[in-house]
């Protein structure tokens, strides 16, 4: 691995599935995974403390290349102690590259070979990003892990597009490791291929000869239906190297981590249990319960029995009134919430592995989200 503050350790295999329990260890710290990364693209988890994250069970969490480099510049971030001084977080961080914004901002980028060019969506400027570019920005942004810059495109897409990014993210990947400096930050590759397995593989497999520190799984979640995606990572997972983390990028909803962590993935993040918390959604073990909804006026009960977090110190009823007299303290509350449930999941999912009972749990936690997401789905007819 990059440097000798890397090191990543296997602990337990579940018996009947491919999940695993496992540490991964940084600079600023180590991560049992399976874990979750709230997502701060912006140097910040939209409305929580550094306090608030860490009192969720975060160890790790993640920032954007390119929201960073717009705003407030990379080279700012560097002079005010890099992302974990300007932050002040001081646990792992994790960047990626810029490269999913090649799909998101996809009307205003150009793509080369050599690079891709945006359009800011804040001022109009142009920025230009290439491998070296990507590599440069993270290194001056100073996460613990960096990602390559890789080429996402929509699915579906034509076979011969998907073909052709696959094939960049590859060429990109190599030109990104031949860019690092620096000793102390990991760079992970990318493996793209859309919905086809054959070209999954095979990147897996090119990307595993440059010997990175650890992989991820990239361009899904962008369209396709759950079950696609699970059946891509069936057959992509295995031709990843085993003894590095396995991180599948920007899958977040609870179900998609049980799924995943059943096929050997190790790592996620996504910005759903953030996003869905400042709209009055919440996530509980038997599915989400939507605050705005008028049954949940006059429940005295908190969101989930047993949970530590701030927001079920209070009743529902108080957290609906917050979001409909437009306080703050709302969204600030059921994020944290959200994201303190995720935490706990995945520490159940580690237990369970660690007893070598994965399978069964996945299949009751599974059971539970979708009576009570089907349930939820009926009240709002």
């Amino acid at each position: 691995m990059a440097g000798s503050s890397f090191n990543f350790e296997v602990h337990a295999q579940d018996p009947t599935t491919s999940a695993r329990t496992s540490t991964f260890h940084t600079p600023h710290g180590p991560v049992s995974m399976p874990a979750f990364m709230p997502v701060g693209t912006q140097g910040t988890v939209k409305g929580l403390t550094v306090d608030m994250i860490r009192a969720t069970g975060a160890e790790m969490i993640l920032g954007n290349t390119y929201h960073l480099a717009l705003r407030p510049g990379e080279e700012i971030v560097r002079e005010l102690g890099g992302l974990h001084g300007f932050s002040g977080w001081s646990g792992p961080i994790l960047t990626d590259s810029g490269g999913f914004q090649l799909f998101s901002l996809a009307a205003n980028t150009k793509i080369t070979e050599e690079k891709a060019v945006f359009r800011s969506h804040i001022d109009g400027n142009l920025l230009e990003l290439s491998p070296k570019r990507a590599v440069e920005i993270q290194e001056a942004l100073g996460a613990d892990v960096a990602m390559v810059l890789d080429h996402v495109v929509a699915l579906p897409s034509p076979p011969e597009l998907v073909r052709e990014a696959m094939e960049r993210s590859i060429r990109w990947a190599r030109r990104c490791k031949a860019a690092q400096t620096r000793t102390d930050q990991a760079l992970f590759g990318i493996v793209q291929g859309g919905l086809d397995a054959e070209l999954r593989v095979q990147c897996a497999q090119q990307l595993a000869e440059l010997e990175l520190p650890g992989y991820a799984v990239g361009g899904l979640s962008v369209g396709e239906e759950p079950a696609e995606m699970y059946r891509i990572l069936e057959a992509t997972v295995p031709a990843m190297p085993v003894d590095r983390p396995r991180y599948l990028m920007g899958v977040g909803r609870p179900e998609d981590l049980l799924e995943a962590v059943r096929r050997g993935i190790d790592l996620f993040d996504c910005v759903l249990p953030t996003r869905n918390g400042r709209n009055g959604l919440a996530f509980t073990a038997t599915g989400p319960v939507r605050l705005k909804n008028l049954q949940h006026a006059r429940d005295p009960r908190p969101l989930e029995e047993g949970c530590p977090c701030a927001a079920c110190l209070h009743s529902r009823g108080y957290l609906r009134h917050l979001f409909l007299a437009n306080e703050m303290l709302g969204p600030i509350l059921v994020s944290l919430h959200n994201l303190t449930f995720y935490q706990r999941l995945l520490a159940d999912a580690r237990s369970a592995i660690a007893a070598g009972r994965y399978g069964a749990f996945a299949d009751e936690r599974l059971r539970l989200l979708r009576s009570g997401s089907s349930a939820a789905d009926a009240e709002n007819g």
